[in-house]
């Protein structure tokens, strides 16, 4: 899904080559927590994030030039001014026992470490692609802050050779076709909006995250049933790499109605993929697989799918990551307190139910439910007055066996 970069900058830890900005903490009247950020150029297009379908999000950037450092504790920052999260790639590290780097954000707020052994159960969670190394969770914000630990000069080999960075809403809207799913006003509002007035469509929204791919796309992500499982859409992801190479980010939502304050919630990374559909997008289009790290997005809560068909006129609400925005709800069609969504032909064809609920791209993989707070249907296409999700008690039929479903 990604491949490697034309340059990259070679890191030697010990002496230690982050970018033209990598400085030693003893530097004579240098700031070492504040490096200035290192060259990088915009990787070739053949590198670049695409798949039909999927929301492309961010942009594969390589490192540019290299300058060495003499000591330990020195930070190179890896920023793209404006980004919405920076991923930074590690295509080696050798590290002597008791060493470590992090790659954190510059207040703290997310720090991820990685000592030699790469042990998830006793450092953090990472992704890979295929290609030698391996890729740190994504930061959010436009800043990702490297240190290396050790407590000797001893020599340790880092080579850093390049990162994704987050596009901003304008970029996700000039890099994207626009489908028209929002029909007529769109009535989304965030998930906190309604944590008093809808305290259970709220709490079931708890379930569903962000699913970053490969480092530059986006679509909805879930939990289904009540073990190891998570559904999209087989649109979003259909092989065993790209799962490898893909982020779960739980929590990802504002902490006031109407803010722009989103924390940076719970990120695990895709493990397992164990069954796709058949057919084409238009179908069923689900894939299922599980996540590294579960215990850590437990607490947030499941979903369960409905095992019979359901039926027009159904009240209905679709929680989601659309444009890659944080979750919002979509409980009414067009108003606030106007008229709420409903399913408006149970039986668009053999496999798909139809909604105006308001959707936009990135929505792909979310779950729709109904007043019971049951999957009718996973979100995948849009086009109004017909928004369309895949029946689920068909994909029930075909994954009954792997998923425990309450």
């Amino acid at each position: 899904m990604l491949r490697r970069g034309a340059r990259y900058a070679a890191v030697v830890l010990g002496v230690w080559a982050l970018g033209v900005s990598m400085l030693p903490a003893s530097a004579s009247g240098a700031n070492p927590t504040r490096p200035v950020a290192p060259a990088s150029v915009r990787a070739p297009e053949a590198a670049q994030f695409s798949a039909e379908g999927v929301t492309t999000v961010g942009e594969l950037r390589t490192l540019d030039t290299t300058r060495t450092a003499d000591r330990p504790g020195a930070r190179q920052l890896i920023r793209h001014p404006g980004a919405t999260y920076v991923k930074v790639h590690f295509s080696a590290l050798r590290l002597n026992e008791g060493d470590y780097v992090t790659v954190s954000s510059p207040d703290g707020r997310e720090t991820y470490r990685y000592d030699r052994s790469l042990d998830r159960t006793t450092g953090s969670d990472y992704t890979t692609d295929g290609g030698p190394g391996f890729w740190a969770m994504s930061v959010t914000g436009d800043t990702a802050v490297v240190t290396l630990h050790s407590a000797r000069p001893a020599r340790a080999v880092v080579d850093i050779d390049r990162f994704w960075r987050g596009y901003d809403q304008a970029e996700i809207a000039q890099h994207n076709f626009s489908t028209t799913s929002v029909c007529s006003t769109d009535a989304r509002r965030d998930v906190v909006c309604y944590q008093s007035t809808h305290p259970t469509e709220y709490a079931r929204g708890r379930a569903v995250a962000r699913l970053l791919i490969g480092g530059g796309g986006l679509c909805t992500t879930w939990r289904v049933g009540n073990t190891n499982r998570m559904l999209t859409n087989k649109h979003c992801f259909s092989t065993q790499s790209a799962v490898s190479a893909s982020e779960a980010q739980f929590n990802y939502q504002c902490a006031t109605c109407g803010g722009s304050n989103p924390g940076p919630g719970t990120k695990v990374s895709g493990a397992t993929l164990y069954r796709v559909s058949s057919g084409g997008s238009g179908e069923l289009d689900y894939a299922l697989y599980s996540v590294n790290n579960f215990a850590a997005i437990q607490g947030f809560g499941t979903l369960y799918l409905r095992t019979t068909a359901t039926s027009t006129g159904t009240r209905m609400y679709v929680p989601g990551h659309g444009d890659g925005s944080p979750k919002r709800l979509s409980i009414y069609e067009d108003t606030q307190n106007g008229g709420v969504c409903t399913v408006r032909n149970a039986n668009y064809n053999t496999w798909n139910i139809s909604y105006s609920c308001d959707t936009s791209g990135g929505n792909s993989g979310s779950p729709v439910l109904d007043a019971n707070h049951r999957v009718i249907a996973l979100h995948h296409l849009g086009g109004c007055p017909s928004n369309q999700g895949a029946k689920a008690h068909l994909i029930y039929n075909e994954i009954a066996g792997l998923i425990d479903n309450g």
